[in-house]
């Protein structure tokens, strides 16, 4: 029997909500008259704006904005300019420019413009669900993996599921058609904890939010939002809006606190973008790597421990081969390889901060009276090879790197497949420099980040995450740091975005998104610049006069990240379909007959002693029957002996993916083999 259709409840006539929305968008309305007024009144000075190519345009101070100059250059590309970039800041396109400035303009069809337009899009799925069901709104972002946006919100006793789905994208498409403009207004605390009063969610945010800092507010219709924006113009340009499910949530990922439903939506420019990503999402059913890791016995996870991966043999050699690429770029590089405690006595993390900052991800336990932890990062246990013994700053820089296992306690319904996991093993480093060395040290960190994806085929985007709300340390130092890492991206020469808000409790960091073949985002490799252990462990070396001391930085760094989440990846990337380098099934030797056994054997072998993966398969089967077999399990060569290769002392081969064979000695074929994976092919 099928599900009947939920009876929908709409709030939008209901006197309490007209109420809240009312008062809410009267006190948006008063806050932005007095400011836009304000703006007029000191605006209208001369100011130069300079675009990429170099070319210069006049605007007016606080009066134009950069819809104004996209104009100027073209009416084609201002009404398809979702926002803007000033001086490296997301900037919406009718927010007025404050001085001279570096101005850039995105589509869609770039990472920022898309992200906007479904952070936008979140917007409208939030207003379509406080309309309709009355609920009080909590968060809602774009996804970080770059597929689509979601808003949490907390509705009592109302649960939604995909039958709910059309009545919110119709109010979605109701709120398209009215062209809702997203304006942009400042507030002081006061006034946003009036605007958002009879919401305690939205009360508790703006408590939490730094006093130094101003607050922003977006509207689009009725909807009044806490938001750091940017937007888009306004809600005509989502011309394809759908729902793609909903789930549950704790409100800050407590599972102590209130439940929430997280509904995820998608959105486009066009309704062909639309059925070409529902095409690509049943194309992905088929590559989910936690279904491909199955069919290739990769890993597997066990209900006695619930996030915690098991890798079998095949798994693992790929694995081994992703440490033994980082390994031998380690030595090029310059890094000493560590092995530390996988745990320490809570004295350790209560000096490093994280006791107070991260406990409720730690797993802890007592061992003789005294308070344990599995450890999380491996960066306190580096401090205490640094601090061992006195340093010299000629040591420095001292590049310390570490393969340890790590857990972190993540919430159970946060587990996913690879990609979430609670023990998992970094190519974690760090690195003990002067405050002089930290442009060319992180430049050459994201030099070894660009050197490894372009290995992989994937490319990245680059964000400078600052100081967020929860920071330990004085804020000149956190300044100090954040101009450090400005710098070296500057130099570095690869266009970047000012996250604001994001970076570590310890300092800011360089958040870096990752592209796979798919378009898809994932976090993997990280950048972060740390002035606060070094100082919490009295870290120093003796200066060069040696009758002082100093101290140092730490640039905490990885490249694949967790090797779980990137062994995840590149399965989804790749279809399965492994290059030879990485590859746990290089090759396969199959017999044509019993009496080609032997001589399988031998080939089997001889590969096997040059270092390949490579099996043989000497059963009765028929060699087709063989072959097919070895097809579906993507081995990337597949050898077949017989009469004629035994005498010839050669075998037939045939790449993955090609229809015939070709005839070659083993001396050749090891050759080719070697040249592969040379070349990481």
């Amino acid at each position: 029997m099928g599900k009947t259709k939920p009876s929908i409840s709409y709030h939008k006539d209901n006197d309490y909500l007209q109420v809240v929305i009312s008062k809410r968008v009267h006190l948006f309305e008063s806050i932005q008259a007095k400011q836009q007024a304000h703006l007029q009144s000191i605006g209208g000075d001369t100011i130069k704006v300079t675009l990429p190519d170099g070319s210069i345009k006049e605007g007016k101070r606080w009066l134009s904005t950069p819809f104004d100059i996209a104009n100027e250059i073209s009416h084609h590309l201002a009404s398809h300019s979702l926002i803007s970039q000033v001086n490296n800041v997301p900037w919406d396109m009718f927010r007025p420019l404050e001085g001279d400035c570096d101005l850039k303009l995105f589509t869609f069809d770039t990472d920022l413009g898309r992200d906007t337009l479904w952070h936008s899009s979140a917007h409208i799925l939030g207003q379509s669900l406080e309309r309709i069901y009355g609920c009080k709104l909590c968060i809602g972002p774009c996804t970080t993996r770059g597929e689509g946006f979601y808003y949490d919100a907390f509705f009592g006793e109302t649960s939604l599921n995909e039958l709910h789905f059309e009545e919110i994208a119709a109010m979605a498409r109701k709120a398209v058609e009215e062209k809702q403009a997203f304006e942009r207004i400042e507030v002081s605390r006061s006034e946003a904890l009036e605007m958002f009063s009879e919401n305690k969610f939205k009360v508790e945010i703006i408590n939490n939010l730094p006093e130094d800092k101003p607050i922003t507010v977006y509207r689009c219709g009725p909807l009044v939002d806490l938001c750091r924006g940017p937007h888009i113009p306004n809600t005509s340009f989502v011309k394809a809006f759908a729902c793609l499910k909903a789930s549950s949530a704790y409100w800050r990922g407590d599972k102590e606190r209130e439940s929430l439903q997280r509904v995820y939506g998608i959105s486009f420019p066009n309704q062909k973008r639309l059925k070409e990503f529902f095409a690509l999402l049943e194309e992905a059913k088929k590559y989910d790597h936690r279904e491909l890791g199955k069919k290739q016995e990769l890993f597997l996870f066990h209900k006695l421990s619930p996030g915690s991966c098991i890798i079998l043999p095949h798994g693992r050699r790929i694995c081994l081969k992703l440490l033994e690429f980082i390994r031998s770029q380690y030595w090029k590089r310059g890094y000493e390889e560590v092995s530390t405690p996988i745990m320490y006595n809570m004295q350790l993390w209560e000096t490093s901060g994280h006791a107070a900052n991260y406990e409720e991800n730690m797993f802890a336990f007592e061992v003789e009276g005294q308070k344990f932890a599995l450890k999380p990062m491996n960066c306190p246990g580096h401090c205490l090879i640094f601090d061992c013994r006195v340093r010299s700053y000629r040591e420095l820089p001292l590049r310390l790197a570490d393969f340890g296992v790590l857990h972190r306690n993540e919430a159970s319904g946060a587990l996913t497949g690879l990609t979430r996991v609670r023990k998992f093993q970094q190519d974690d480093a760090h690195i003990f420099c002067r405050e002089s060395q930290i442009k060319d040290e992180v430049k050459g960190v994201l030099e070894f980040i660009r050197y490894a994806y372009d290995v992989f085929g994937f490319t990245f985007d680059l964000k400078l995450s600052t100081r967020p709300e929860k920071y330990i340390g004085d804020l000149e130092t956190w300044c100090k740091a954040e101009t450090a890492l400005t710098e070296a991206l500057n130099e570095f020469g690869k266009d970047w975005l000012i996250n604001e808000g994001d970076g570590a409790f310890y300092g800011p960091k360089i958040d870096i998104s990752v592209s796979d073949a798919r378009k898809r985002k994932f976090q993997c490799a990280t950048l972060q610049l740390d002035f606060q252990l070094p100082s919490r462990f009295n870290l120093t070396y003796s200066a060069e006069d040696e009758s002082s001391v100093e101290r140092p930085v730490i640039i905490h760094r990885a490249i694949l990240g967790s090797v779980e989440r990137m062994l995840s990846i590149l399965i989804e990337n790749y279809k399965g379909k492994w290059p030879l380098w990485l590859s746990p099934r290089q090759a396969i030797v199959c017999s044509v007959s019993e009496k080609s056994q032997a001589y399988a054997v031998q080939v089997k072998e001889q590969l096997h002693e040059a270092g390949y993966y490579v099996d043989v398969d000497i059963s009765d089967k028929t060699v087709n029957k063989k072959v097919f077999e070895a097809q579906d399990k993507q081995y990337n060569y597949i050898l077949v002996v017989g009469k004629e290769e035994i005498e010839n002392g050669k075998v037939s081969v045939r790449a993955r993916g090609e229809k015939n064979f070709c005839v070659f000695s083993i001396e050749d074929l090891l050759k080719l083999f070697k040249e592969k994976v040379d070349s990481f092919q």
